[in-house]
């Protein structure tokens, strides 16, 4: 499967007025899921590389509320590099995409939904296993 049909880019409608910019995200109407976790990443820089891991059971949306980042994922066969570089824009992430998050500017706020809570035991954090697991699957 060709990965751009994997990943899917989003974009959020902009509520705001002569106030300023709202946007809003409703589970299961903005993005695909309904969210069981929210998390942000946030001090990091153009050095650190965050991720490095597929999951199992886990789908995400990734928003840069503020600041830019990018991010790499692979299915195993191809890879591509997304770069989140405005607050109405979301990537949706299914499972089984290894995803390195990285390049992130100095006021970047990386928001992070996902559908379920955390499961340390569904993350594949061993690339070699990753690739093991998707080509297997790609098999049956």
């Amino acid at each position: 499967m060709d990965i751009r049909e994997q990943y899917k880019i989003l974009e959020f409608g902009d509520l705001g007025d002569d106030r300023g910019n709202l946007v809003v995200v409703e589970g299961e109407q903005d993005i695909p899921f309904e969210i069981k976790r929210v998390f942000y990443i946030y001090g990091s820089d153009e050095k650190v590389i965050r991720g490095q891991h597929a999951n199992r059971k886990a789908e995400f949306v990734l928003i840069n509320v503020s600041g830019t980042s990018k991010v790499r994922v692979d299915n195993g066969f191809q890879e591509e590099i997304i770069e989140l570089n405005r607050p109405r824009m979301g990537l949706y992430l299914p499972t089984m995409l290894w995803k390195d998050m990285y390049d992130f500017s100095r006021d970047s706020v990386l928001l992070v939904l996902s559908n379920i809570h955390y499961d340390g035991g569904e993350y594949i954090r061993d690339y070699e296993e990753y690739l093991k697991e998707v080509k297997g699957l790609e098999k049956t």
